[in-house]
């Protein structure tokens, strides 16, 4: 059964927030799915991910409709299709994005921004839906200066 985290973003842009969660999943030896709605979003945050720190490499691909990147060679993988195609064992879920099937995941990961009341109520929602399905929840709320501060 998964583990469904919630991740309130705070002061920093998606990429910043986003690249250290990565990192984590990529020094525990799993591979990470980041699922949107939107490609051109996914478009700009590959770009943000490649040039996020110069000293720290994050070998990604993106899903595109010319096939470029390989899902099988890249631990983390940005789509907007709802196949895990990397094999991920995370999945980061943006900008409102569904979750393909849970059971395929070790952690599901919602990010969102709380100063948005559409984006607050979903994930609100999904807590509840957790809850009730008894899955193990976890709340983080990015803090000035911290950086990632768990809250429940």
């Amino acid at each position: 059964m998964a583990e469904l985290w919630f991740y309130q973003l705070g002061e920093r842009e998606l990429a910043q927030a986003l690249h250290p969660l990565l990192e984590r999943c990529l020094a525990k030896g799993w591979r990470a799915l980041v699922r949107g709605t939107d490609p051109g979003r996914l478009e700009a945050l590959d770009q943000a991910l490649w040039s996020y720190a110069p000293e720290s490499f994050l070998p990604h691909g993106l899903d595109r409709q010319d096939g470029q990147d390989d899902p099988a060679r890249n631990p983390i993988w940005l789509s907007h299709q709802m196949a895990n195609a990397n094999g991920a064992e995370v999945v980061f879920l943006i900008d409102g994005a569904l979750a393909p099937d849970q059971a395929h995941f070790q952690r599901v990961c919602e990010v969102f921004n709380g100063e948005d009341p559409l984006a607050l109520a979903q994930a609100r929602a999904h807590w509840r839906e957790g809850k009730s399905l008894g899955l193990a929840l976890a709340y983080w709320r990015e803090k000035q200066g911290i950086g990632w501060a768990k809250e429940a």
